[in-house]
Parts: C-alpha cells; structure tokens; sequence
C-alpha cells in the first residue's frame, strides 16, 4: 500500500554515491541538494536508489493529471524527469518491454501504469503513444471478446490514436496501426484516409531494398485499400447502418442495409451486418440464412460464425451451433467468445462438466472473464 510522497533533501553520502555511480561526465546531470525530492513515507528510514526514482516517477504521474497551478513543486518536473534518466538511462527500453510483458499476460491495468509512468517521463514520446494505444486497444478487444461492455475501452483506445495521429510531422507507424483500428471500428472511410496518408509518407524509402519491414506493412496497408475500394466499405450508408446496429437500434438500421446491399449485393459485409441487425431483433432463422450468404460471399471467419452459431443454438440447432463453433475455433484456438459459447451450448444441452471444461478454459485464458467466473464460482 503505497503512502503519501513527503519531500526530503538527498543526505550527502547518498548523493555522492549516485553521482560517482551513475553520473561520470559531470556536464550532463548534477544533483541539486536544494532541491527536495519526493519519496514515499513508507520509505523514508530507508533511503535508496529505487526509492527516489519510484517516488519521482509517482510525482510526475501525479503531476501529469494536475491542471491546478498551485499544484507544488510543479517547478521540478523538469528536474526530476532528467533525474530519474540520468540514474536509469535505460529505463524508456526497459518499462516498453515490461508494459509489452504485461499486456502479452493480458494484465492491461499493469501494462498501462507502466506506460502511465513513461507518459509522465516521455510526454511526446512516439514509442509510448504508439503503445498506449495499441495496449488500450487490445483491451477493448479482448473486453469484447468476453461479451463484457467495451464501449468506454473502446473509446478510451480512440481517444489514444487520435492523440498519436495528431503528432506533426505524422508518425507512419501510428497511420499505419490506426488504420487497422479504424477496421475494426467499421470507421473505413477513415481507415483508407489513414492508408493513403501512410503510404504517401513512406515512398520516399521505396528504394530502400533491406527495409522487409516497410515493405511488409505497404503491402498490407495497399491491400486494406483495395478490400474498402472493392467492397464499397466506405460507403456512407454502410457507416450509418453500422453505426445504429452498434448502438442498438438494429431496426432503424434495417432501411439503411438494405439500401446498402440493393447497390453492392455481393459484399459479404453488408449480408454480415444484416445479419447481426437480425440476430439482434432475436429473428434467428432470418439471421442465420443471412450469416451463411456472408460466409459463401467471403465472410468465413470466427466472427460470421460465432454469429450464426448464436441463432442455430436459439434455433435449438445444437449440432450445426457446434460445429459453427468448432469449425472458427480451429483457426482461432485461443478466442475466448467461442469457447464461452462452447460452455453455453453444453449448458443448454444439460451437459454441466462439459460445460465447466469449457469455462476453465476461458479462465485460463482470460482470468477475468465475468461469465466464466460466475459459472465456475457457482457451480
């Protein structure tokens, strides 16, 4: 449990040791003994290295999150920041790795305190704004994943692209991920803004024959664009309808769909989002009719399937739900909405240790899964 930040001079010895151990060229940092430094109470009877860092590194993520200008000692953020570098001049390489870490474990709260701490110490850092965001967005993903409300998350990782794309001049790598971002917002009209922009700035290193990278990723920002460009993705009307599904308002967005799919019939995304409108009105035979145009249109993936599982196990079409689940759970083993629906379909057969196989997997997975928490812990 951490204390209150209380504010000590450094002792003599103490300074003298940093300085001939971590700061050999003079020139480049010198330890001010006027100014005070801010430590942990806790802390306080037993001063050292680690100590006065995390209780920096704390101050500025405190002051980060201060608009007030009587907020104290806000004179020594610049100080402090260079402090906490020139005793850890790794330290930028070495909390990305640890916030990667976490977020790989799916322990997103961890991995964003981490790069909360890199914010406050690199406020105009791309690597950090390019994380945050992709952090951010991995957890709204895997919220939904779980059926969990990922709205706010959501949200939340919009809000952090847009702050990485309005770095000037723009940074390639935030274009080229937010595209992605916008895709799975079903925002496309955004998505191929951002694929242009991308592409337009890295032309310039098309000759640049070692660069697989590079190449990898125009490659794929150029076919993202062909896909909206032949597909029709951001059409207008698509975006609206997409809009009121998402916003649970799936029969005012009827009108919208079939307007849509009456210019561009062979889209498998429109017959896709026909069908999550359907489902959503709880019409599971029309539902699943237009989930299979979807997946004979193109649209084969977990997504389409899950979809059309949910209104074959409404249906009482157990054997087709499950084999919808099991055929987009052998491209995506690890996708825990398929697995749930695997526990809840054992569940509606009456299969209860099946079921429970099923949640424990989920949990193993994702330890904060809510429904498979709650069958495990009541059953």
């Amino acid at each position: 449990m951490m204390g209150k930040l209380v504010f000590l001079s450094i002792p003599d010895s103490l300074r003298i040791s940093l300085e001939h151990e971590h700061n050999h060229d003079k020139s480049m940092f010198i330890i001010d003994p006027t100014v005070p430094i801010p430590v942990d109470e806790a802390n306080v009877e037993n001063l050292s290295t680690e100590a006065l860092l995390s209780g920096m590194i704390r101050f500025l993520m405190e002051a980060a999150e201060q608009t007030s200008p009587d907020f104290l000692y806000t004179e020594y953020v610049t100080y402090y920041r260079r402090f906490v570098c020139a005793m850890r001049p790794s330290i930028l390489a070495e909390f990305t790795e640890a916030a990667i870490i976490k977020a790989r474990n799916a322990d997103y709260a961890m991995a964003l305190e981490i790069l909360a701490a890199l914010e406050a110490l690199f406020s105009s850092s791309e690597p950090v704004l390019l994380n945050k965001a992709l952090v951010l967005e991995e957890r709204a993903a895997s919220l939904e994943q779980s059926e969990q409300d990922a709205k706010a998350a959501w949200g939340a990782a919009l809000e952090a692209y847009e702050a990485a794309l309005a770095v000037k001049p723009p940074i390639p790598d935030a274009l080229f991920n937010a595209g992605f971002f916008f895709i799975k917002q079903q925002n496309f009209a955004r998505a191929r803004h951002c694929f242009y922009e991308y592409l337009a700035i890295t032309a310039e290193h098309n000759n640049d024959e070692d660069d697989d990278e590079l190449k990898e990723k125009q490659k794929q920002a150029k076919a993202s664009l062909r896909e909206i460009e032949k597909h029709k993705l951001d059409d207008a009307l698509f975006q609206e309808a997409y809009n009121a599904v998402r916003a649970d308002k799936a029969q005012e967005a009827l009108p919208s769909i079939r307007a849509f799919l009456e210019r561009h019939s062979e889209v498998w995304n429109g017959w896709f989002l026909l069908g999550w409108a359907l489902r959503k009105l709880k019409r599971w035979d029309d539902g699943a009719a237009t989930f299979k145009k979807a997946i004979e249109l193109g649209g084969d993936n977990a997504d389409t399937r899950n979809e059309l599982a949910i209104c074959l196990m409404e249906m009482q079409d157990y054997t087709g739900a499950r084999k919808q689940l099991e055929t987009a759970l052998r491209r995506e083993p690890e996708n825990v909405k398929l697995i749930s629906n695997l526990g809840v379909l054992a569940l509606r057969k009456g299969d209860d240790d099946e079921a429970a196989g099923f949640f424990r997997t989920v949990l193993e997975i994702e330890p904060d899964d809510p429904i498979a928490r709650e069958y495990v812990s009541h059953y």
